[in-house]
């Protein structure tokens, strides 16, 4: 799963927000797809450059992410190389297009779950939600903080 950094949990809430308020959404348009508008968050390019982009190289994110070779000087792995760098896997963004992660998903409530669709707007912004949550979980799991009580002077009145 994605690295849990403050830069890719707030990569995917800026997503999410984005989605539920006003982006135009398109599932089989690569640049306002799933990845897509994960892609223009991360690269601030629009969904047409982004699209553009895909064309360049034959088939869907998945064959994109499947082709993907950080040497090719394709315009579409410069893309997915930013992506990556931030903190996301080729798998996670495979995932992202079909909202199949196992642990995503688990962490649905069941009956949203088992209606989850990969296309619609709705439920792709309640992933990137609960995704964002899951690593936000962990980031502060691994957040040690000192009792400092016991350094504490009492201050005497």
């Amino acid at each position: 799963m994605a690295k849990s950094t403050l830069p890719v949990i707030q990569a995917l809430r800026n997503t999410a927000q984005r989605l539920a308020t006003e982006a135009p959404y398109q599932w089989g348009h690569m640049g306002s797809c799933n990845c897509g508008h994960l892609a223009q968050t991360i690269t601030h390019l629009t969904k047409a450059e982004i699209h553009a982009r895909a064309m360049q190289r034959y088939g869907d994110w998945e064959r994109q992410l499947t082709d993907y070779c950080p040497t090719s000087g394709l315009p579409i792995d410069a893309t997915i190389d930013e992506m990556l760098a931030l903190g996301f896997t080729r798998t996670d963004l495979a995932h992202l297009e079909r909202l199949s992660d196992a642990t995503i998903r688990r962490a649905i409530p069941i009956e949203r779950r088992n209606a989850l669709r990969h296309n619609q707007r709705d439920d792709v912004v309640l992933y990137l939600r609960t995704w964002a949550d899951l690593l936000e979980n962990a980031l502060l799991e691994d957040i040690y903080l000192p009792d400092l009580t016991a350094t504490l002077v009492p201050v005497s009145a």
